[in-house]
């Protein structure tokens, strides 16, 4: 359930952001938001297949994970990749439609570049991408 965009100016020049999301609807708006901001993106919908992603490609800026997702959730996602010697210098962004302050702070303190809560904004996206992918 992989899919690749192209940006129009080749796929080496624009930053590549995974985004993992089950719900197909939230996977398509925040892809689509990152597309029109020439960001180059695969969307997957579940850790599970983000981390096998991440083992074959080898250039991805930054992460941006739903937080609840079966098997695997997005905080889980985001300990498996700080974890790891050769992901942990990828910015992972937590997205969810709950605003709980513990699990806001949790996600944080474990290494998350920033916490979104849903519906994500073309502002909220702009945002971030401005401040994590300098």
């Amino acid at each position: 359930m992989a899919s690749r965009t192209g940006s129009l100016g080749g796929e080496g020049s624009a930053p590549h952001v995974l985004a993992v999301d089950d719900s197909s609807v939230d996977r398509a708006v925040i892809a689509g938001i990152l597309r029109s901001s020439h960001f180059r993106v695969t969307a997957v919908d579940s850790g599970k297949r983000a981390l096998e992603l991440l083992g074959t490609e080898p250039n991805v800026s930054m992460i941006i994970t739903d937080y609840w997702m079966p098997e695997m959730t997005g905080y889980e996602l985001l300990k498996k990749v700080k974890e790891s010697s050769r992901l942990k210098e990828i910015p992972v962004v937590i997205m969810s439609s709950e605003n709980v302050p513990t699990r806001i702070n949790r996600c944080l303190e474990e290494g998350a570049e920033d916490f979104l809560l849903k519906p994500v904004r073309p502002a909220d996206v702009s945002r971030l991408c401005s401040r994590v992918l300098r």
